[in-house]
Parts: structure tokens; C-alpha cells; sequence
């Protein structure tokens, strides 16, 4: 359950907790649920249950193996705050966490009004990176429940990208990733959309990495903006490397 990841802002997955269920706008086109369903057809024994949310205790010790530092994205293939994982379960994702400083975690929730609720609990180490998902105007309001977090490092990400966000408000925010949609019926992003996402970030002082313009042939259409590319990664990243 631990794979090198071709995700362009990270190094490595680790799903203790696979499947989810679609709550807003970005999760029509779900990517994981696309690969579980076929993990499942493969008798893959972690997708047994396709995409329903499922705990993976036998997991949970898969990083302290680690020895080389990573950059490890927690639950590419579901979210971490889900209604059906447990406070018990998450604290002991977050314990593991604690006990392998030397990696670098980066976790990722749509869910920011549970991530909210639950944060005054969570053991936050310096090397627990938290972001939420805004894949258009109508979800802004997760911005503010991750500021309510006691997150060491604060992320967006406004992927897929399916609207123009207007005015941002970055305070406290350190890394935005920006990203079209992939794959079959991938719907499409606006450059301008991208460019003033860009600009916030540039005028508030904010990493800014673009990730894809996505498509059908996500390969083809590149990553790159005004042409070039845009790889910022937070100071904490910088020092982590």
C-alpha cells in the first residue's frame, strides 16, 4: 500500500484507509474510484469492497519500514476525514505520523468541517502537512476550516479546477496546487482561471505549483503556464530536501 507516486507534488502514497463516497463537484470524475473498481477486478485484497470506505489496520506500519525520507501523500485513494473512519483510527494514522519525523505527510481532505472539529485533538508535528480540496467558488469556506487547524503547513488543492475562484484569501495558507481535470470526461479549465489563482498566490506570498491542464491526454496537453513551469513548494519543503 506504500507506492512511489507520479503525482507531480509528492514522492510516495501510504493508504491506511482506502474507498469514499462523492460529497461536492470535483468527485464526479473520481480518479480513485476509476482504480479501485478495477484493483477489485484484479483480486486486489485492499479493494474487496471497491470504493466503499475501508480501514486497513495491517498498513499503518508500513512507514516506520521507511528509512529514506519521503514525501508521502496519505489516502491518494480516499480521505483521511471521512464520516466512516473512526477518531480512534485517524489518531492512530496521526501516531504513526509522530513516530517517523523524518518523512514528510501531506493529507488531503474534502471534509474540512470534520478536519476542523476534530483538530484541537490531533498530535500536529511539524512534519504534518494538512490541505483541503476547493475545486470551485462554492467551496471557498473550506479555506477557513483549515485555518481553524493547528497545521504546521497549510495547503490547497484547487484540483480539478472547475471554475474561476475570484478574490482569495491566502492568510495563513502556504502552498496552493492548481490542476485540471484528467481522463475520460474530464471537464475543461480556463487558462485565465489559472492565472489569477497565480497572482493571488504571487501577491500574497504564496507557493504556487500547477500541476496539469488535464484532458483526456493529460500527457499531451503538459503542465506549462506562459510558458514555463511552476514547481514552488513551501519553506518547510525546501528545508525538508
Amino acid at each position: 500500500m506504500g507506492i512511489d507516486s507520479k503525482i507531480e507534488w509528492t514522492e510516495a502514497t501510504w493508504n491506511p484507509v482506502t474507498g469514499c463516497t462523492k460529497i461536492s463537484a470535483g468527485c464526479k470524475n473520481c480518479y480513485a474510484e476509476r482504480m479501485a473498481v478495477r484493483l477489485q477486478s484484479m483480486g486486489q485484497h485492499n479493494y474487496r469492497n471497491g470504493f466503499k470506505p475501508t480501514c486497513h489496520p495491517r498498513t499503518l506500519s508500513l512507514p516506520l519500514n521507511w528509512k529514506k525520507p519521503q514525501m508521502i501523500f496519505v489516502n491518494s485513494m480516499s480521505d483521511l476525514f471521512h464520516e466512516r473512519i473512526s477518531v480512534d483510527f485517524i489518531l492512530d494514522v496521526f501516531d504513526v505520523m509522530n513516530q517517523t519525523p523524518h518523512h514528510q505527510y501531506q493529507i488531503l481532505t474534502k471534509r474540512a468541517e470534520r478536519l476542523a472539529a476534530l483538530s484541537k485533538i490531533l498530535p500536529w508535528r511539524n512534519n504534518i502537512w494538512m490541505g483541503v480540496t476547493v475545486e470551485a467558488a462554492d467551496y471557498k469556506h473550506r479555506i477557513d476550516c483549515l485555518r481553524q487547524t493547528t497545521a504546521h503547513v497549510k495547503f490547497l488543492s484547487l484540483e480539478p479546477l472547475l471554475g474561476d475562484l475570484g478574490t482569495l484569501n491566502l492568510d495563513g495558507i502556504d502552498w496552493v496546487i492548481v490542476g485540471g481535470e484528467s481522463g475520460i470526461g474530464a471537464r475543461p479549465v480556463e487558462p485565465e482561471w489559472v492565472r489569477n489563482i497565480r497572482g493571488e498566490c504571487c501577491s500574497q506570498n504564496v507557493a504556487f505549483f500547477f500541476k496539469q491542464w488535464g484532458g483526456v491526454n493529460k500527457k499531451k496537453n503538459g503542465r506549462s503556464l506562459d510558458g514555463r513551469t511552476w514547481d514552488a513548494m513551501p519553506p518547510q519543503a525546501l528545508a525538508f530536501r
